[in-house]
């Protein structure tokens, strides 16, 4: 397909499916960790590894492999992580131990970076509407980091956790193919070698204080995103729920409807409100935690909480993107991977220590320590507001 300089409606929308059905893959595993352990006679913490592993993965692939995005044909890494990827979720069906299970959870982690080829391109290719389009694109992530729990849920409940896997694997499959015949091709800038163009990524802290203050406001806040998720698991099936995986799954449904205001959050940031618009979400963060320490066994705080919690973190995501992607046009990919890549080690610390805190502390003891991400989330920015 020739290439082109805007995207339609149908190109955005169909970048937001295949952003959402690529990042869904790390999260598959998060309403079915008890499952998965069950399955394989693990431990609860060794089952929680496999939520880490994938997170660390999908890390190592933003720092080595999203870099690419401005040396190579953008479309044709989408297309090859993607195929690989296929590869790699049809391997989970068949895992039989512990270990090929980790292997293949830090496997997937490193082959879903798909995504964060698509977000840059899209921002690169709509100017006028640049905020619209990453709004739309990461709804479209968010979704499918919610529905992922849902559909996990509900599989793993009525047939097997595996099975999560190979319908992921088809779903993968159809979206490569509809992305070969539409995805348009985009052109790249960078000249010199792979090393060189790691180097470069790595100069983009320095250059910019405002990637410094997206990437650690956007870590701290994913960090109690991703702690929240995996420990919320085990807290549902504990007493005083005793929820079944298929009841756990449902609170991706609850959070997909604060997902659906990313596009209100890219307009904002089109107007140049993005600093109210920040300290509105992490404030929001803030509230949802102190609600799940107030009423910890209420299921109604738990709804609001999950709402309020995921609005926040989607408005921070969606509007330090749309920022981010203002500062190089010709180096949209390394600065991608700087912000992600942050993002991402900030998940899987906020996973390392919510499981630590579970095992210590139980649920009060995991609220805290999210309760203090935000606070330091709040005094960045409030930091930066200021110079």
């Amino acid at each position: 397909m020739p290439e082109k300089n805007s995207l339609s409606k149908f190109q955005v929308i169909l970048m937001a499916v295949a952003a959402g059905v690529s990042v869904a893959n790390i999260y598959y595993n998060q309403p079915i960790l008890k499952e998965i352990a069950n399955s394989l006679k693990a431990s609860e913490n060794q089952a929680g590894d496999i939520s880490m592993l994938s997170q660390i993965g999908y890390g190592l692939g933003l720092f080595f492999i999203i870099p690419l995005g401005d040396k190579l044909n953008k479309k044709n890494l989408i297309l090859t992580l993607l195929s690989l990827l296929t590869v790699a979720l049809l391997g989970m069906t068949i895992a039989n131990t512990l270990f090929e299970v980790w292997a293949l959870s830090l496997l997937i982690g490193i082959l879903s970076v798909s995504v964060q080829v698509i977000l840059p391109m899209a921002a690169s290719l709509d100017f006028e509407n640049r905020g619209k389009t990453v709004g739309t694109i990461f709804s479209g992530i968010l979704i499918g980091i919610l529905a992922a729990r849902v559909f996990s849920g509900f599989i793993a409940e009525w047939l097997s956790w595996r099975y999560v896997y190979g319908f992921s694997a088809f779903m993968t499959l159809s979206i490569t193919v509809l992305l070969q015949i539409y995805l348009p091709n985009v052109t790249t800038k960078f000249i010199g070698h792979y090393f060189k163009l790691l180097r470069s990524a790595l100069v983009q802290i320095k250059r910019f204080a405002l990637l410094r203050e997206a990437s650690m406001t956007g870590g701290l806040l994913f960090g109690v995103f991703c702690s929240f998720w995996t420990i919320l698991t085990f807290h549902l099936s504990a007493p005083p729920f005793y929820f079944h995986t298929d009841t756990i799954g449902l609170f991706g449904l609850v959070a997909i409807a604060g997902a659906m205001m990313a596009p209100v959050f890219g307009k904002l940031a089109d107007r140049g409100q993005s600093r109210r618009s920040l300290l509105l979400a992490v404030s929001l963060v803030i509230t949802s935690i102190l609600l799940m320490k107030i009423f910890p066994t209420s299921v109604v705080a738990l709804i609001v909480a999950v709402l309020i919690l995921d609005v926040g973190v989607q408005a921070t995501q969606v509007t330090n993107v749309a920022l981010i992607y203002t500062l190089d046009e010709t180096s949209h990919s390394r600065i991608n991977t700087i912000y992600m890549t942050s993002y991402f080690i900030g998940g899987a610390i906020g996973t390392f220590v919510g499981l630590l805190s579970w095992k210590h502390g139980g649920w009060t003891l995991v609220t805290w320590q999210m309760l203090l991400w935000a606070i330091l989330a709040l005094v960045i920015e409030l930091k930066y507001k200021q110079q």
